[in-house]
C-alpha cells in the first residue's frame, strides 16, 4: 500500500489492517471492490495492490476477524466476498482506539518545540 504522491511511501505497520477492516465496516466486498473501496474512503490518498492485500485478507480471515463466501463479481466472475466477524468488529473498535492514541502522539510531537 502506498501513498498516492510524487513518491511511493510505505505506511505504518497495521494501517493497511485498519483499512480493510474499516472498509468492511459497512458491507461485504470482494478483493479488489475492498481495494476500490479503501481508496474511496481515503479520498485517493492509498493505492492499495493486491500483492499486499491479499495476504493480508488470509491473515484476517485466520484471525477469525473475516468471513468469506464465493458468489459472483459485477463483473460476473466468480469472487471471494468478505465480511466482519463479530470479532472483526471488535477489532475495528480496539485498532480505531490504538490509531487515534498513536496519531494523537505524533501531532502533539509535530506541534511541540
Amino acid at each position: 500500500m502506498s501513498i498516492r504522491r510524487d513518491r511511493s511511501t510505505q505506511l505504518l505497520q497495521g494501517t493497511l489492517d485498519l483499512l480493510i477492516l474499516k472498509a468492511l465496516a459497512y458491507g461485504s466486498f470482494h478483493g479488489l471492490a475492498i481495494a476500490h473501496r479503501i481508496e474511496q474512503i481515503t479520498n485517493a490518498a492509498f493505492e492499495v495492490k493486491p500483492g499486499p492485500l491479499f495476504p493480508a485478507l488470509h491473515r484476517k480471515e485466520e484471525a477469525g476477524w473475516l468471513a468469506s463466501s464465493w458468489g459472483e463479481s459485477q463483473s460476473g466472475r466468480k469472487a471471494k466476498f468478505y465480511r466482519l466477524t463479530k470479532a472483526g468488529r471488535r477489532q475495528l473498535e480496539d485498532e480505531t482506539d490504538d490509531w487515534r492514541r498513536v496519531s494523537g502522539a505524533i501531532a502533539a510531537a509535530l506541534k511541540a518545540t
